[in-house]
């Protein structure tokens, strides 16, 4: 039978030379069982004394049939941007401290790689955002997230006032530090921490997160994933704004902009051992009922 996957893009935390041991084994693995494998360039220079192909981390994607990460969540969240265009599966091993969405322990390579690249694993679907600056009716910068879109004060004591309006009905305006928009993935990472509820990944859902609101009324708000989100400010004094995409940074955000968030179209495909159970996930990263 023909396995379901032939050539396997890596990719690892490009600044910590700890994956080395890892991203090595994985590799040496993979070549002893005839994949073929890439590994993003950025990696590349710790997989040791084995011959790899190498590629842009941009192109995973099209070069792949199945990206594994090595890493924490952020590695992931990298990887995740880089392939969603292309309809390819997401594998996560977890190199990090929490680790929400990388599920594989580094001490159960390579027996449980090797049954998930047989094709015993089960498959999630995870949407992410696209938010798009607009000024003077022009998109003058667009970029995606896995986890969030935030929208914060910047160089500023002062707290911003923003009005935020869901398929073009006025929701609400709010004083407060800022904003954050949260997919379900995104609902145990920063959302979380700003007290955020958790929201199941497979729910068709956002929710929106006041950022330390002057008003102790304005709380958390969950919507349907399918609605657009625009965001304005309402404050007369002109500041810079900070948008913020997982943790990729969009600066000098005028107050005459327009932010305008929506789910992406295509979903990341992510794969996990047989058994995952994100309830156990959740049990083990925040140690409940311990």
């Amino acid at each position: 039978m023909q396995r379901p996957f032939q050539t396997i893009g890596i990719i690892g935390k490009p600044s910590d030379a700890g994956i080395t041991d890892t991203i090595t084994r994985v590799c040496a693995y993979l070549l002893s069982e005839n994949y073929r494998v890439f590994v993003a360039e950025n990696s590349a220079k710790f997989v040791q004394n084995l011959s790899v192909k190498v590629c842009e981390v941009s192109k995973l994607g099209e070069c792949c049939d199945v990206v594994i990460a090595l890493g924490g969540d952020g590695t992931f969240l990298a990887a995740a941007r880089a392939i969603v265009a292309h309809n390819v599966p997401l594998i996560g091993v977890n190199l990090g401290r929490l680790g929400f969405l990388v599920d594989i322990s580094p001490s159960a390579l390579p027996e449980t790689l090797a049954a998930m690249l047989a094709g015993n694993f089960t498959e999630e679907l995870r949407y992410l955002l696209r938010a798009k600056i607009v000024r003077n009716e022009q998109v003058i910068h667009e970029e995606t997230a896995v986890n969030e879109v935030a929208i914060h004060r910047w160089i500023t004591p002062s707290m911003i006032e923003i009005i935020t309006k869901v398929d073009g009905i006025f929701l609400n305006s709010q004083r407060s530090d800022g904003l954050i928009i949260a997919t379900p993935t995104g609902s145990t990472a920063y959302s979380l921490s700003a007290g955020g509820a958790i929201l199941y990944p497979s729910l068709p859902a956002l929710i929106l997160v006041p950022l330390n609101p002057h008003t102790l009324s304005n709380r958390p708000i969950v919507i349907h994933d399918s609605a657009e989100i625009e965001i304005r400010f309402c404050q007369n004094k002109q500041i810079n704004a900070l948008v913020t995409c997982d943790h990729i940074e969009i600066p000098d955000v005028l107050i005459s902009d327009k932010i305008l968030i929506k789910k992406e179209p295509l979903p990341i495909r992510i794969l996990h051992p047989i058994g995952h159970d994100f309830f156990e996930i959740l049990r083990n990263k925040l140690n409940w009922s311990h």
